[in-house]
């Protein structure tokens, strides 16, 4: 599709991707300076360091974590330092043994995934890094998920690597990455490991720092000269309302892509506001891909059962469940599974529940969907449920 003949406007479309890390990240210069300060012993003495990063989805967290480990083993190499790094996707690996599985086939490939204890998985990491002899950071993303569902004794594991080490040349650092402040749901040993002076915060772009995000994408991704100003401009004003530079980037792709579609000469308003139409959150439709039929089934309902209302109650909900699953041939579950797998869905970001009176006197539980349309969320996931039939 992107063959050198057609494509007139995208250069490289690899510097499009949510993976690809900018050489320089523009807005983050603050975070990337504590992140050093923070790391300096690790250099300079070999010990271990921590760091929590915090912020919302788009504010260049998982980013800045790439590019300060890229950046670490730079200068580590020219240092003579042996230093290596790892990130885990909590979100999918969401468990201890999974976290210390995808930690061991970063070194070893082919180790199996069952027949191992969480101590004999932890024993090998630590031998793999002590016949290496260097310091390996850890990146666990989206961290927030791991602790939700209880695995928090690898942070405690992770946090504590260094103190039976047989090799003083090796050690491990660890820097964790949230959406939200977790630390409080740790247990106190963990937690003396992140102090307040551990936490780096990242908040929401601006729109001009999103236009110079953008910008500077567009440099590195399109042809000179093939995206007008004012249409860099209208992508940022659009992207400032949730100051997310994910959206942002998206933006730019999608309107790309549409004008490559037309043979227009240049990206226009026209192309950014159609591509406005079709853009939402790309962390959520991984997250959607990755959930079976009954919570997809179960958002499904709460799309269809809340339409244009904020707010729909659970057992609104849990009818247009039951309809759904008639609907694509599945039994419906009994109550107390349909509220497990809402709170499922909750601890992933993808619903929001909160009790609130009602005029009867009571408590009733209600539902809302924090990023994303109703009616988009409907058409994705009804497209999901038939692709996996």
């Amino acid at each position: 599709m992107f063959d050198s003949e057609r494509s007139r406007l995208i250069r490289d479309l690899d510097k499009l991707s949510f993976d690809y890390v900018p050489e320089k990240l523009v807005h983050r210069e603050a975070q990337m300076s504590s992140l050093r300060m923070l790391f300096r012993p690790v250099l300079e003495a070999g010990r271990s360091s921590t760091a929590f990063l915090i912020g919302s989805v788009g504010t260049g967290k998982t980013a800045t974590a790439k590019r300060f480990c890229l950046d670490m083993r730079r200068h580590a190499q020219e240092a003579g330092v042996p230093m290596d790094h790892h990130i885990v996707n909590c979100r999918r690996n969401s468990s201890d043994s999974s976290v210390l599985l995808s930690l061991i086939r970063h070194y070893d490939p082919g180790y199996p995934d069952r027949g191992f204890s969480v101590a004999e998985m932890l024993k090998s990491v630590k031998l793999h890094v002590e016949k290496r002899a260097e310091h390996l950071i850890v990146v666990l993303d989206e961290v927030d998920v791991l602790i939700r569902k209880g695995a928090t004794d690898i942070i405690y594991q992770l946090s504590r690597f260094n103190e039976e080490r047989s090799n003083s040349n090796s050690s491990l650092s660890l820097i964790m990455v949230s959406q939200d402040y977790v630390l409080d749901r740790i247990d106190p040993a963990s937690l003396s490991s992140f102090r307040r002076a551990n936490c780096i915060n990242f908040g929401r772009y601006q729109r001009d720092e999103l236009l110079d995000i953008v910008s500077g994408r567009a440099e590195e991704a399109m042809h000179p000269g093939r995206v007008r100003d004012d249409s860099l401009e209208l992508m940022a004003d659009i992207a400032s309302e949730w100051g997310d530079a994910r959206f942002v980037i998206e933006m730019l792709e999608r309107s790309a892509m549409i004008a490559e579609d037309e043979a227009a000469a240049e990206v226009d308003a026209e192309h950014v506001r159609a591509a406005k139409a079709m853009v939402y959150s790309v962390v959520t439709e991984s997250k959607l891909a990755e959930l079976d039929r009954h919570h997809m089934l179960t958002l499904l309902a709460v799309a269809r059962s809340i339409k244009g209302d904020a707010y729909v109650n659970t057992g609104q909900a849990e009818k247009a469940y039951a309809l759904a699953c008639e609907e694509y041939n599945e039994r419906p579950r009994k109550h107390t599974q349909f509220w497990t797998y809402l709170r499922t869905l909750s601890d992933q970001g993808l619903l929001v529940t909160s009790v609130r009176g009602d005029p009867e006197g009571g408590r009733t539980t209600y539902i809302s969907l924090p990023d994303m349309p109703a009616k988009v969320l409907r058409g994705k996931v009804e497209e999901l449920l038939r692709d996996s039939s």
